[in-house]
C-alpha cells in the first residue's frame, strides 16, 4: 500500500473583517466565536484525530500531550495550527478533539487566517465562504410538537429528593437537568439557528460541534470554563440567577434580588471555592472578584465571578486546565463524586456533550474552552434541548421547574431561526 504524503501547514490571512460563521459549513463543522474571536473548521479527508477512548488511563491531560505535540510538529512560524474538539459531561461521554483539514482562526487584532493541512506537493484547496443569511422565522412550534422528559412533576419530584440528601449532609449543592424533545417538520439548519443565537447573545459563546456526520450540538453559552494565553489565565463561572423582564423597572428589581438572594449566593460560593482550590496551586497569582457581579444574558440574570491569574511555570496547557476543573460544581455539584453518582441516579437521560466542555488548543498550549450551556442537538427535523438548575438545600422545587422553563422558551424561540 503506497504510503500518504506527510501533512504541512499552510496559512493566509483572511483580513480584519472575515465572517468566522462564513466559513462554517453545517453538519460536520465546529464553530466557536465570541465576539468575533475564535474557530470554524471543516471536516475532511486531512483532520487529524486524537479522541480519547473510553478507559484511557491518560485521561484527559494524556490528550492534552498527544495534542500539543502532533501541532508542534506542524508549527511552521506564525500562526499556530489548532485543535479543536468536546470533552463530554463525564468520564462515560469520553473526548473528541482533531486538527481540521481547513480551519480559519482569529485569535486578536491582526485578521483571521486560513489554515489548511495540505499533503506534501499538493496545492491548498482554500475556503468557500458561504453567506450568512438569516432570513425569517418559521411558525412558534405547537404544543403537540414537544415532549418533555422528565415532566415538570418527575423534575419536581427529583429536585425535592436532592434537597433532602443536601439537608443529611450527603452533599452541598447537585445540578439537575431536563431535556425537550422537538418535532420541526422542517428540517433543522445549523448555520441560521447560530446566526440568530450570535444576534441575540453578541458576547455570549456561540458553538457547534458535530456528533457524527448528519447532527450536531449547537447553542450559544454564556460561561467560560477557562482560558490560556501565554501565562494569563482566565475562568468566569456562573451560578444563581434570575429571569429578565421587558419592564425596566421589573427588571432591575429582579437584579437586585439576585444579588441579595442567600439562597443564589450560596450556590454560586460552592463554585468560587471549587475554582479557587483548582487554580491556586498552578498560578504564581490569581485574583477574583470580591463579591459576585451580575452578569445580564437576552433572558436571564446570573452571579458571576471573573478570575485572573499569572500560571507558574512550567504552565499547564489549556486543556490540562479544562481536565482539572471538569465538570465544576456550576453543572454538575458538589462534592464532585457524590453530585455525579445523584445525578445518574436522578436524571433518567445520558447528558452526553450538554455541560460538557468545547474549545481550541494551540502549538504552545494556549487556547479557550467554554461549558456547552443553552444548546441542543439537532438531526434532521429533530432537536434535544437541555436545560438545568443549581439544588442546595434553599432550593424550592417549583421554582427550579421555572428556572428551567424560562431556558427552555428561549431556545424554543430561537429554533423558529434554525
Amino acid at each position: 500500500m503506497k504510503a500518504e504524503p506527510p501533512l504541512s501547514l499552510r496559512s493566509r490571512r483572511l483580513g480584519r473583517s472575515f465572517d468566522l460563521l462564513a466559513a462554517y459549513p453545517g453538519h460536520g463543522g465546529f464553530h466557536l466565536e465570541r465576539d468575533g474571536l475564535g474557530v470554524s473548521g471543516s471536516s475532511g479527508r486531512g483532520d487529524i484525530q486524537l479522541g480519547l477512548a473510553h478507559g484511557d488511563e491518560a485521561g484527559i491531560r494524556g490528550l492534552a500531550e498527544r495534542a500539543v505535540a502532533q501541532l508542534r510538529a506542524l508549527h511552521r512560524g506564525r500562526p499556530s495550527p489548532v485543535a479543536i474538539g468536546t470533552v463530554g459531561f463525564d468520564e462515560s461521554a469520553g473526548a473528541e478533539l482533531s486538527i481540521p483539514g481547513i480551519a480559519t482562526h482569529r485569535a486578536g487584532s491582526d485578521g483571521a487566517w486560513l489554515l489548511e493541512l495540505v499533503p506534501e506537493g499538493r496545492e491548498p484547496v482554500g475556503v468557500d465562504p458561504k453567506p450568512v443569511i438569516g432570513g425569517s422565522p418559521h411558525d412558534a412550534l405547537s404544543q403537540v410538537q414537544i415532549r418533555e422528559r422528565p415532566t415538570p412533576e418527575v423534575y419536581a419530584a427529583a429536585v425535592s429528593r436532592a434537597v433532602s440528601e443536601i439537608r443529611d449532609g450527603a452533599l452541598r449543592k447537585v445540578v439537575l437537568a431536563r431535556t425537550i424533545e422537538v418535532e420541526a417538520g422542517r428540517e433543522l439548519d445549523p448555520r441560521r439557528l447560530l446566526h440568530h443565537l450570535r444576534a441575540v447573545e453578541p458576547h455570549a459563546y456561540s458553538f457547534a460541534v458535530p456528533i457524527g456526520l448528519d447532527a450536531s450540538l449547537v447553542g450559544a453559552s454564556p460561561e467560560l470554563l477557562v482560558s490560556r494565553h501565554r501565562l494569563q489565565v482566565r475562568s468566569n463561572p456562573l451560578a444563581g440567577s434570575a429571569p429578565r423582564s421587558g419592564d425596566p423597572e421589573e427588571d432591575r428589581e429582579n437584579a437586585r434580588a439576585l444579588a441579595d438572594s442567600a439562597k443564589d449566593r450560596e450556590e454560586h460560593a460552592i463554585v468560587v471555592d471549587a475554582m479557587t482550590e483548582v487554580l491556586r496551586p498552578s498560578c504564581d497569582e490569581l485574583s477574583w472578584d470580591p463579591e459576585p457581579v451580575l452578569h445580564e444574558t437576552a433572558n436571564v440574570w446570573h452571579l458571576s465571578t471573573r478570575f485572573r491569574g499569572t500560571l507558574r511555570e512550567p504552565a499547564p496547557s489549556v486543556l490540562e486546565l479544562v481536565a482539572a476543573l471538569h465538570p465544576t460544581p456550576a453543572v454538575c455539584g458538589a462534592p464532585r463524586s457524590e453530585a455525579l453518582e445523584l445525578i445518574r441516579e436522578l436524571e433518567s437521560f445520558d447528558r452526553g456533550r450538554y455541560s460538557g466542555a468545547v474549545g481550541w488548543i494551540d502549538a504552545a498550549g494556549d487556547g479557550e474552552w467554554v461549558i456547552a450551556l443553552r444548546c441542543a442537538e439537532l438531526e434532521g427535523d429533530r432537536a434535544m434541548l437541555y436545560a438545568g438548575a443549581g439544588v442546595v438545600a434553599d432550593s424550592v422545587p417549583d421554582r427550579e421547574v421555572d428556572e428551567t422553563d424560562r431556558k427552555f422558551r428561549a431556545f424554543l424561540d430561537a429554533l423558529r431561526w434554525g
